[in-house]
């Protein structure tokens, strides 16, 4: 069995100040509800993430779970919410002017 899949996300970050990334080269393996993957993220850097998974309204899932890479701490929590191939997440700014904000992204894969 290979549970491993390329994608590539392309985002909007709304309700944040600082200047990110919008392109997400991102490589995942997904094992029954559970995820694991890696991906260049919003800060210009690898981020690695576990998590799982869960069906939730109108054919959506719901992943949660933990994930590095980010300036702000050694490991983050991670939601999102994906329908098709569009998801939303929420988003956090660290720093002196800390900031709420969200992320709305397309996300195809890559065969």
């Amino acid at each position: 069995m290979n549970c491993l899949s390329f994608f590539l996300a392309l985002t909007l970050h709304a309700g944040l100040e600082g200047s990110y990334n919008n392109v997400h080269p991102h490589a995942r393996c997904d094992v029954d509800n559970t995820v694991y993957g890696v991906y260049y993220n919003s800060e210009d850097s690898i981020s690695a993430y576990a998590g799982q998974k869960y069906k939730i309204f109108f054919d959506s899932e719901l992943e949660v779970g933990l994930v590095s890479g980010y300036s702000g701490a050694p490991l983050v929590p991670m939601a999102r919410v994906k329908k098709d191939n569009w998801f939303v997440a929420p988003a956090y700014e660290f720093g002196p002017n800390s900031n709420w904000g969200i992320t709305f992204g397309y996300e195809f894969k890559l065969e």
